[in-house]
């Protein structure tokens, strides 16, 4: 992901998307645009209905208006159907407490649970660090050490009371690339690298959410939980590992979700989330119900694009049936052709 922008002194939708999600919302995914006006369409990688882009500026304008926990629990409970795990925990807690303290505000929920939480997430953040470890035996000497080198350090840190130095996830992500594993232990480095990014985050674990924004003023906190079902747009194949700014190669998916993957191959984010063939197989037909009632004129070509692409991708996880599509390939290459014809047309 790139580095995050300076933050906005107005954080709407947008510009929230970019600076806490780091995920552009138009520029390299400008190509995605078709994507975005879809309603109804089933996140791939988490199972949930993706909340449609119409729905942000009746959002915001609700959460404009919201000063009390009372009133932004009522205003999130219009969401609670869209809402990943992590986030409809969060919503339970917010519940509760705005039943017992309506006119207080949800900052001070999190500062109540704080202490509690950040005692869990450091057990968390070893638990993975205990699988690196382990994985790390098999690699030579040499290396296992510079490794074990790097979690003593985040060891030390988690469980240091010290305000200053404090854990930070991407740092000891970053700090991996600079080990510079032989020829022969490639790939063994590589499933390490993976199984870091599993260390929690706000998208998965809710006691990194709440030891994260509980420093952050309500209307942060309630637009994160909405932010998280919101549609993003995501690539196959990562940009950084040269994949392309094309509809091929996009997908819609949750911001949370699109998050939370990062540069993670498809294949390992399979493993934390089995399910994922499945969705995509109901993100797919979403897609097809959408093409069939008149929708992404012009990508008629899109599930045969992503299909192919998906295979590969998983190497073979995830194999998409298109048997309810009306188009055969060519014909969906012709009718694609034919409204670029007639679109050019009427620009000229």
């Amino acid at each position: 992901m790139a580095a995050s922008a300076q933050k906005p002194k107005r954080l709407t939708i947008n510009s929230y998307l970019k600076y806490y999600y780091d995920i552009p919302y138009e520029g390299t995914t400008s190509q995605g645009k078709p994507l975005r006006k879809l309603k109804n369409i089933t996140c791939p990688y988490r199972g949930i209905k993706i909340i449609p882009q119409e729905a942000l500026r009746t959002f915001e304008r609700g959460l404009s208006r919201c000063k009390t926990a009372l009133e932004s629990t009522e205003l999130l409970s219009k969401y609670l159907g869209n809402m990943l795990p992590v986030e409809k925990s969060l919503y339970a807690v917010f519940k509760d407490f705005s039943s017992l303290n309506p006119d207080d505000n949800l900052q001070n929920c999190l500062q109540m649970i704080r202490e509690n939480c950040l005692t869990k997430l450091k057990l968390e953040e070893f638990e993975v660090l205990d699988d690196v470890d382990l994985l790390s035996r098999k690699l030579s000497t040499q290396t296992a050490l510079k490794l074990r080198a790097k979690t003593t350090k985040c060891r030390q840190i988690i469980i240091s009371d010290s305000k200053r130095d404090t854990f930070k996830r991407k740092t000891f992500l970053d700090s991996l690339e600079e080990i510079i594993p032989n020829s022969n232990e490639k790939e063994i480095f590589n499933d390490i690298k993976n199984k870091a990014l599993f260390l929690p985050t706000s998208e998965s674990s809710i006691n990194a959410f709440v030891v994260k924004y509980s420093k952050r003023k309500q209307i942060e906190i309630v637009r994160r939980l909405f932010i998280a079902s919101t549609g993003s747009i995501e690539h196959i194949t990562p940009a950084s590992l040269g994949g392309l700014n094309t509809i091929g190669n996009f997908l819609l998916t949750s911001a949370s979700g699109n998050r939370y993957r990062e540069n993670m191959p498809l294949v390992e984010y399979i493993k934390r989330f089995p399910k994922i063939p499945a969705y995509m197989q109901m993100y797919t037909d979403d897609i097809i119900n959408e093409i069939h009632n008149g929708g992404l004129k012009g990508n008629e070509t899109y599930p045969y694009k992503i299909k192919e692409k998906l295979m590969k991708e998983s190497m073979g996880r995830i194999m998409i049936s298109l048997s309810n599509y009306k188009f055969t390939k060519e014909e969906a290459a012709m009718a694609a052709d034919e409204f670029e014809h007639r679109y050019d047309k009427y620009k000229k």
